[in-house]
């Protein structure tokens, strides 16, 4: 675990070079790819039920909403673009950076709840997938969806540029799935082109609407774009900047429209099929994927319609995997294995599935995928007002600050994003208190909006009323004066020996780094069955065998000139190695290196990076 890392995503930060030996097309297209990641978010299964319903109910009239909804979306993107380009921080690390710490915690646990609240859409988005085309139990599919993990990782090692390949290819399985059912619903192009005019004709349609635009803006998305754009390598000249910033609004203008025509295409869908035939109450996925074979004539219709869905719900959850690793490493400054970061989150989101599933009944899905929107709705404002805060600050920004109008324009989509989801969150709440006949619970409610209304206040006014930081926190500490150039003398070595090849470069690196004082601790660690059974009294074959090898070794130091001892520890490795080194006053640690790694080292043991931490002396790794 590691707290000393200033870069986003540092693994792959920088990582695509956008200048290096490329054709002028090449370079360009270099730039493209982040708002792909940024686009599965806005066509996550989540999304999914609002545009079914919307259709359902009111035909094509709610278009106009899915349109306004995703300029919204790219202007949001587009800023949060910006700040990781011009400022070279993500919007965690920003937030940290302005806000007090009490405030940053509250921020930090919204944006986790919004990222568990996500993962749980998808989640149940692709076990009702695999259910709808495999008729595989719901419990079974939420725990298959424990696997993606693997998938995670493995995409991670094959560097960004795969990744996004591979997040384009579900994106166009999405495309492909809706463009035939399209086909086969031959919707009314004039009542399509009717639906982009803005109209409501009551307050169901409001709540729909409502929910669209709660639905289709991620708050999650705010903080992994501003990170992701950071994966291209580009120089801090202005001209530069220029150019990166317009190819990445292009690419996050082609990416949402991507999105745009997913949900439009489930909209109309619901609209061509449910609507025209007076099936208006279709709100769930099970119900439309039921009805689709009967009333399109096509068995391929609703297979189609749950492939779709799998491949939104395994798209979503790679981001927000990585938008997790973002606001951890952001707001704590923690960074820890992406493996335990992936499995932290996924049981979060599966915990509460398997047990709605078990407890409720699988018909109690639908309205756990609603509870997650609104979960989503309550954190967005607090994303979206702290981007809009950084990107008008004409300190940090310079002459990339956003304009007065843009400026006007983002406070009002933020006023309007506020209000929307404030009420959605309202209106559930409401709904709760008027169910529930416990006095504490209902309390409770009451203080939690209560307390997040005061939360998005001073979200609000802290950078304009309170004194700013007058400079930006460095992660690292301070930098101290080197008062002597000279390098510290190595009093005793201890050498971790493991009697295999590596031994050799050990001793080679040991004799390089000894003065004529040194003194030598040479430590093997006994690993036999017996020797872990009877400790010091072990006497097999393999204990006599390392000893005479010790002895050899402590003879080749000694005819050297070199004073040495040796040391045997039993049982764990790495803390024996540790509690030798303290035992003995070691100035420094060699150790050798395999070179095995991933699942050798769950099979061989892992020393050098245990071991590391369990010292605290410099630790020379000699391969």
């Amino acid at each position: 675990m590691s707290s000393h890392h200033e870069k986003s995503l540092h693994d792959v930060h920088g990582s695509v070079d956008v200048n290096k030996g490329k054709s002028k097309w090449r370079k360009i297209l270099s730039f493209f790819g982040p708002a792909y990641l940024i686009s599965v978010g806005y066509m996550d299964p989540g999304n999914w039920a609002t545009d079914i319903a919307g259709g359902s109910q009111f035909g094509y009239t709610l278009i106009w909403v899915l349109l306004m909804s995703n300029l919204m979306a790219l202007l949001l993107q587009s800023l949060s673009a910006r700040l990781g380009i011009v400022w070279g921080k993500d919007l965690a690390q920003c937030n940290r950076e302005t806000y007090p710490r009490g405030m940053n915690f509250i921020l930090y646990l919204l944006a986790e709840i919004a990222i568990a609240a996500c993962d749980l859409a998808e989640v149940l988005g692709m076990a009702i997938g695999l259910q709808l085309l495999f008729g595989l139990d719901l419990i079974w599919g939420v725990l298959i969806s424990l696997l993606d993990t693997f998938l995670l990782l493995w995409l991670q090692r094959l560097g960004m540029r795969k990744m996004e390949l591979f997040i384009i290819g579900m994106i166009a399985i999405i495309g492909m799935c809706f463009l035939v059912e399209m086909i086969f619903a031959q919707p009314d192009l004039a009542g399509i082109a009717g639906g982009f005019v803005p109209r409501l004709p009551n307050g169901a349609a409001l709540y729909i609407a409502i929910g669209i635009i709660g639905a289709t803006v991620m708050p999650h998305n705010l903080y992994l774009h501003s990170a992701l754009v950071q994966t291209r390598k580009i120089t801090r000249e202005e001209g530069a900047i220029r150019k990166a910033l317009k190819y990445n609004f292009w690419d996050s203008a082609i990416a949402l429209n991507l999105a745009l025509f997913v949900n439009a295409a489930i909209l109309i869908l619901a609209a061509a099929v449910f609507h025209k035939g007076g099936m208006t109450g279709v709100a769930e996925l099970e119900d439309a994927h039921q009805l689709l074979a009967p009333m399109l004539g096509s068995e391929w219709a609703p297979r189609l319609f749950a492939i779709a869905l799998i491949a939104a719900g395994q798209s979503s959850t790679i981001t927000g995997t990585l938008a997790g690793q973002i606001v951890m490493e952001g707001y704590l400054r923690l960074r820890i294995s992406p493996v335990l970061r992936r499995m932290i989150t996924r049981l979060i989101a599966i915990i509460p599935a398997v047990l709605v599933i078990l407890i409720a009944g699988e018909r109690s899905v639908g309205s756990l995928l609603i509870f997650s929107q609104v979960l989503l709705s309550m954190q967005l404002a607090f994303a979206v007002i702290p981007l809009i805060h950084f990107v008008s600050d004409r300190k940090r920004m310079g002459k990339f600050t956003i304009r007065p109008g843009v400026q006007a324009i983002s406070w009002a989509v933020a006023a309007l994003i506020a209000v929307l989801n404030f009420k959605l969150v309202f209106d559930q709440a409401e709904d709760w208190i008027r169910q529930s006949d416990n006095i504490w619970l209902n309390a409770l409610i009451v203080a939690g909006g209560l307390g997040l209304l005061l939360l998005l206040l001073l979200t609000v006014v802290y950078p304009f009323v309170l004194k700013r930081r007058t400079s930006t926190q460095d992660i690292h500490a301070p930098m101290k004066s080197i008062v002597s150039l000279s390098a510290p003398a190595f009093r005793t070595i201890a050498l971790a020996l493991d009697y295999s090849d590596t031994d050799n470069q050990v001793i080679r690196y040991a004799f390089k780094l000894a003065e004529e004082e040194t003194q030598f601790v040479l430590v093997h660690i006994t690993e036999s069955a017996s020797s872990s059974m009877m400790e010091a009294e072990a006497e097999d074959f393999e204990t006599r065998r390392d000893r005479i090898r010790m002895e050899a070794y402590l003879r080749l130091f000694r005819e050297q000139g070199y004073e040495a001892r040796h040391e045997i520890g039993i049982k764990k490795r790495t803390r024996e190695i540790a509690r030798i080194c303290k035992e003995q006053d070691a100035d420094l640690l060699i150790v050798g290196s395999h070179g095995h790694r991933g699942l050798k080292d769950l099979v061989f043991g892992e020393t050098v990076n245990k071991v590391r931490h369990l010292v605290p002396i410099p630790v020379f790794i000699a391969k």
